[in-house]
């Protein structure tokens, strides 16, 4: 299993949004690096949902259930989608400020590649998230 992360502005889409909707298709991607996490994802893998902009911290996990296919928003053959759906809301949200903070996430993808809105997580790099939010896995 692969660990992810995707970000999403809140008054765009939420996680309580997320939360009522179930599954949804994460699309609007337009970014050759982002569409290629999305294309990497497998069914079963582990995202952290992120409020960018306003919030700025990770607020829950979801879960691949479709793997990458023809985003139905775009004719443009170059990108994708993936079906994901909410597991559960975290304990504690964990903020930038606290992944900023910790120096075992200096290397987080979400640290590096600010803007990138689909992006790799770590196996250690989750665990760590997972201990910020007063969680186990």
């Amino acid at each position: 299993m692969a660990y992810w992360l995707i970000k999403s502005e809140p008054f765009k889409y939420s996680w309580e949004q997320f939360e009522k909707d179930g599954v949804t298709f994460w699309d609007g991607v337009r970014n050759y690096a982002a569409r290629n996490n999305l294309r990497a994802m497998k069914k079963g893998d582990e995202l952290f949902f992120y409020h960018s902009n306003e919030g700025l911290e990770i607020v829950g996990i979801a879960k691949v259930v479709k793997e990458a296919y023809q985003d139905p928003t775009t004719d443009e053959d170059a990108w994708v989608v993936v079906d994901v759906k909410p597991v559960k809301r975290l304990k504690n949200p964990v903020s930038l400020k606290a992944i900023k903070a910790d120096p075992r996430l200096e290397q987080m993808a979400l640290l590096r590649l600010s803007r990138l809105s689909v992006q790799p997580v770590t196996e250690a790099e989750y665990g760590i998230v997972l201990e910020l939010a007063g969680m186990k896995r």
